[in-house]
């Protein structure tokens, strides 16, 4: 009880130091963020309650750094109406190639037929 005591302290403290900088970088108005104190108090006191068991105990922490980069699905450029497609479906010879082992794949060249005509032409 007392450890997550000090997690929050040190939470709150390193939030409030990090808040000031990022503010006036972004200019973001904390007033209008969708963020409830008290929601996040609750959830805090609801999550220093510990089950102590037997066996396999996880623990994992998960800690924010940053924004993460926007997720762009077409680029600007892209021509969706009449514009190339990047890969169509496989071909014959790439669905071959993808379910035959290579042991199990033909020869570019019959090797063996091969080796019979130079024997024949050696007997001549």
């Amino acid at each position: 009880m007392a450890i997550m005591a000090v997690r929050m302290t040190a939470v709150l403290l390193l939030a409030a130091g990090l808040a000031s900088p990022a503010v006036a970088q972004n200019a973001i108005d904390v007033s209008r963020l969708p963020v409830n104190l008290e929601r996040i108090q609750r959830g805090l006191r609801e999550s220093a309650v510990r089950e102590e068991r037997e066996g396999l105990n996880l623990r994992y922490t998960v800690e924010v750094y940053g924004q993460a980069p926007p997720i762009v699905l077409f680029d600007p450029g892209a021509n969706l109406e009449s514009g190339p497609v990047p890969y169509g479906a496989p071909t014959h010879r790439e669905m071959i190639e993808h379910v035959t082992p290579r042991e199990f794949r033909r020869q570019p060249a019959d090797i063996g037929a091969l080796v019979r005509w130079l024997a024949e032409r050696a007997k001549r």
